[in-house]
């Protein structure tokens, strides 16, 4: 059975006996899993909704929590077969050691919490009135300012071993006047470990030249422009310690 380094007694008691559901669970549904894997005393309202997962305001006994709830989708096999789960909870494993990752290594992310399968809990940014907005939407009363803080944050992410591949203003969120990175689920690890070193620093920096861009047609709202190749250079410079990259 694929992912079983990520599911529970319970879940493969479902699949063996046929107990999956074949329709995504309701917001009630999702809030008891979330009180059932112990990850929070309280959940309230969805806070977002992104392709492959959603993130709900809740508590925990001693603060406010957003937990992020991988969806997860199931198929039949034909001929009336047994179940496959076809889940998200590796997505959600790796998105966790990523983000643990970071936050050990300095970067301005939201701080881990703890993770049970598809599920993991991190960090609340705001208020209870009201979540930290998005780049995308909020308006910057000192826009310089947080934009040298999202390029500073770029290179504490790449300081910490991490490119994040789906930089833009919609995975900036605005908390106090700074800039915290969201949505590592793609992110890409660049200190030597896992895939080819080459293959792997090339892949981050196409990356992060085109998250660099979508930065750029952001900020020109506010009339101001940066370097995008000096950026690239340092972060280069920063990761490819040995250099790869470096034409012989």
């Amino acid at each position: 059975m694929p992912n079983e380094g990520y599911l529970d007694s319970s879940v493969h008691w479902k699949v063996r006996t046929g107990q999956i559901a074949f329709a995504e669970p309701t917001h009630g549904e999702v809030a008891d899993a979330i009180l059932d894997a112990g990850l929070a005393i309280e959940v309230g309202q969805r806070l977002g909704s992104g392709k492959e997962a959603d993130v709900y305001l809740a508590r925990d006994p001693r603060r406010l929590v957003a937990v992020k709830v991988y969806r997860q989708y199931r198929t039949a096999h034909r001929g009336g077969g047994a179940i496959k789960l076809e889940s998200m909870g590796q997505r959600a494993v790796r998105e966790f050691e990523l983000l643990s990752y970071a936050y050990l290594g300095g970067a301005r992310v939201p701080k881990p919490g703890a993770r049970v399968e598809n599920m993991f809990s991190m960090q609340y940014l705001g208020s209870a009135e009201s979540a930290a907005p998005m780049l995308q939407k909020a308006t910057l009363e000192d826009p310089e300012r947080f934009l040298a803080a999202t390029l500073a944050g770029i290179e504490g992410l790449a300081e910490a071993g991490i490119i994040h591949s789906d930089l833009s203003p919609f995975n900036i969120l605005v908390s106090d006047g700074s800039p915290w990175f969201i949505d590592l689920a793609a992110g890409i690890r660049v200190d030597r470990l896992g895939w080819p070193p080459w293959v792997r620093l090339s892949e981050g920096m196409e990356s992060l030249r085109h998250g660099l861009a979508m930065l750029e047609r952001h900020f020109r709202r506010y009339e101001l422009a940066f370097d995008a190749e000096e950026i690239l250079s340092r972060v280069r410079s920063q990761i490819d310690r040995f250099g790869v990259m470096t034409p012989p």
